[in-house]
């Protein structure tokens, strides 16, 4: 479907640019494989980029499972069905959360080194990751526009389940999907190429 996150990018930034004209755009791509998509889009609308720091919970003994995400300023969010689902208990949960806010500190240090701090009062924040799975993550990043005062939330991906506006809910005002296909699996069968987004890419791509 995208050949790279390249191609990705650019035919969400046609889409973005589809919605018409937005109030003071700024542009978070999520990290890290969200951050090169977004840069993409950012260049589109001549609008500004910063990366947002987020971090899935993964299900203890089934990381790829995610149960919930943690932002910065300790905004945290656990689905407790998903949990129950793996008999996730809450000090295993706790664990988790430990060593994925230590990942968030050290991701922001090394994205964020000399960057002013993160002000989104009155603006259209556009949420950028290179697709949806559970939606955990981007729904935290969602939460986390809003308390750094984002007039209005757009999350804009390449590709989403089909249910993936009914499962995340109110966590953004509007919702954009290149692609929405109902079989879907995983964000990766989407793309030719799929390979891991580096530290060092992230950093180029937010120059």
């Amino acid at each position: 479907m995208f050949a790279d996150r390249q191609d990705a990018g650019a035919r969400l930034a046609d889409a973005v640019l589809g919605l018409g004209e937005l109030d003071r755009p700024f542009v978070l791509g999520l990290p890290r494989g969200g951050v090169p998509v977004a840069r993409v889009v950012a260049d589109a609308l001549g609008a500004p980029l910063d990366v947002l720091v987020v971090r899935k919970l993964g299900a203890p003994g089934h990381p790829e499972y995610a149960i919930g995400a943690v932002g910065p300023g300790g905004i945290r969010v656990v689905d407790p069905q998903a949990a129950a689902a793996v008999g996730a208990r809450d000090e295993a949960i706790t664990q988790v959360e430990r060593r994925e806010t230590a990942e968030l500190l050290r991701r922001e240090q090394r994205y964020r080194a000399g960057r002013a701090p993160l002000d989104l009062a009155g603006r259209t924040a556009i949420i950028v990751d290179d697709g949806v799975a559970t939606g955990a993550t981007a729904g935290v990043a969602c939460r986390v526009a809003r308390a750094l005062g984002a007039a209005r939330v757009i999350l804009a991906v390449p590709v989403a389940p089909a249910s993936w506006v009914a499962r995340l809910g109110d966590a953004a005002d509007d919702y954009l999907a290149v692609e929405s296909p109902r079989d879907f699996w995983a964000v990766g069968q989407y793309y030719r190429d799929f390979r891991q987004t580096s530290d060092d890419e992230v950093l180029a791509a937010l120059g």
